[in-house]
């Protein structure tokens, strides 16, 4: 029985990890050169979830800034009928905001690999 317990504990600690590395459905995901090229669309949205401190550090334009920690509270400044691509320093965060925005009701959403970490 022991053994039993052991096992339920591992295989769900494996699917929890394993589960947070999978891609989330229906976010589809573009390195910084792609994102680049679409810069000037213009029914795109570009959001930048980094705290305010690291985006006046560095940030592109069209990039809006509104922290991961304030993204539930701020959707309703984004139109869900358009694309919104996110972006972070390193890829994470934007993954976090992403699936926050799919449960939100967003349709389109483009996380961006690698972040402002790969900006050249």
């Amino acid at each position: 029985m022991e053994t039993f317990i052991q096992w339920v504990i591992i295989i769900g600690v494996a699917w929890f990890v394993f589960s947070r590395l999978l891609p989330a459905k229906g976010i589809s995901n573009i390195s910084t050169q792609e994102a680049k090229n679409r810069l000037k669309e213009k029914q795109v949205q570009f959001i930048d979830v980094r705290t305010p401190q690291e985006y006046r550090s560095n940030h592109q334009k069209p990039f809006k800034n509104i922290p991961l920690a304030e993204l539930s509270t701020r959707t309703s400044e984004l139109d869900k009928n358009k694309e919104v691509l996110v972006i972070c320093q390193s890829g994470m965060r934007s993954m976090k905001a992403s699936k926050t925005l799919k449960k939100q009701g967003f349709e389109k959403v483009t996380n961006i690999k690698g972040g402002m970490s790969t900006w050249r």
